[in-house]
């Protein structure tokens, strides 16, 4: 183990960042600001979603030298986006309405620490999960849970993908899609709070506002460690994707045609003006030329898939979503499902469950987003969503 320096003393100057969009909050500014600070920090970028989180704010995108930040990958490791386009066209929605609604309701489970009755089965689970003590305690929860979503902002729905033009090995049109939000459920929770809490305790020199921030040399035994698991979450929080997907399919006797996917809180290990760097991006999609990713609007807005126009000042970064106009708290104390009511029948939406912190006023608007990001994608198809689930109301979220 590295000992940490006894005192805490700021860099000369902080490291250069830049930020896009209009109108963020003063707080995920602040904690940018911070994270430009850490004599680890190389380069970074804030996106125009971006909001407050835990140490680095939500939307924050954080080079560093041979080094990891926990809380700059988020709490829900690995949590991801996956698209796939059925061979079934979007006319077909409305008469398959019922059967797709029982589709979401028997093949996805919701909430905190919820499971499968029976656990199902991936070929992530072959994988090593010795690789640390705390993964292979983990295992057994992480079995169970396989192929489940959690709660918060995590969602399946269905909708409508429609493109202008060929792209994605699809000809123009639109086609019944599934889309899906969710990350490595309780074991990947664990590693976060495990690791973030070792961070901290190995660097006891941080001030107050940057004890989150806290690193793991990746020359360290720790370091090695949460990379390794880090990693591991990210096959585990895939396959779940998988498996929802799978089943989904199965049930409604669909063929996946086509399909993307994303992680949008992880670390990764790129190069930069020909230096290598750990790259985190916490809620922001990877955007290197040419990269196919997806940025989901609300439940009552569209989401996008996009292809990276690599953009060096951005990291290779964008957006991961609309990002959130207001606390949860607020949102509770704001709105009610009675006022969107018209607003789902004119869009033909069917939510059959989430928590009103959800709901689409809670979410910046997804236009003005992706308008604020021109420079950082373009894009490829749009995603309709018509029938949503998520956690059902009073779920404590995960994200």
């Amino acid at each position: 183990m590295k000992s940490a320096p006894l005192d805490y003393h700021d860099r000369q100057e902080p490291a250069p960042y830049q930020v896009w969009g209009d109108g963020i909050e003063p707080g995920a500014l602040q904690q940018m600001q911070n994270a430009a600070r850490l004599p680890v920090a190389i380069r970074g970028a804030l996106m125009p979603d971006a909001h407050q989180g835990y140490g680095l704010p939500i939307g924050g995108v954080l080079a560093t030298r041979n080094a990891v930040i926990p809380y700059a990958v988020g709490v829900d490791i690995a949590c991801r986006m996956k698209l796939s386009v059925f061979d079934i066209p979007a006319e077909k929605l409305q008469p398959m309405h019922e059967s797709l609604k029982r589709a979401l309701q028997r093949e996805t489970v919701f909430g905190v620490g919820r499971e499968h009755e029976k656990p199902l089965k991936h070929d992530v689970l072959d994988e090593d999960w010795g690789v640390t003590k705390l993964t292979q305690h983990l295992f057994e929860k992480a079995r169970r849970q396989l192929g489940t979503s959690g709660s918060g902002n995590h969602f399946v729905e269905f909708g409508i993908t429609t493109l202008d033009r060929p792209d994605m090995g699809l000809a123009a049109g639109e086609y019944l899609s599934v889309l899906s939000h969710s990350g490595s459920r309780g074991a990947g929770a664990s590693i976060a709070d495990h690791y973030s809490r070792l961070a901290m305790s190995l660097h006891p020199e941080l001030p107050k506002e940057l004890k989150f921030l806290a690193w793991l040399d990746l020359d360290s035994t720790e370091g090695q460690e949460y990379w390794s698991a880090m990693t591991l979450m990210g096959q585990y929080a895939s396959a779940n994707h998988a498996l929802i997907h799978q089943r989904i399919a199965k049930a409604i006797g669909a063929e996946v045609i086509a399909g993307v996917e994303n992680h949008h809180n992880y670390a990764w290990k790129e190069v930069h003006d020909d230096e290598p760097m750990i790259v985190h991006r916490k809620g922001a999609t990877p955007a290197g030329a040419g990269v196919l990713g997806i940025i989901p609007g609300s439940m009552a807005a569209p989401g996008f898939v996009v292809r990276g126009l690599g953009n060096a000042a951005s990291l290779n970064s964008a957006s991961h979503g609309a990002g959130r106009a207001m606390s949860r708290t607020a949102a509770k104390n704001t709105f009610r499902w009675a006022q969107y009511k018209q607003t789902f029948a004119d869009l033909g939406i069917t939510l059959l469950s989430a928590g009103i912190d959800e709901a689409p006023g809670a979410y910046k608007d997804i236009h003005a987003v992706m308008a604020q990001q021109q420079d950082l994608v373009e894009v490829v198809a749009r995603f309709d969503p018509k029938i949503v689930r998520m956690a059902d109301a009073g779920e404590k979220p995960e994200d």
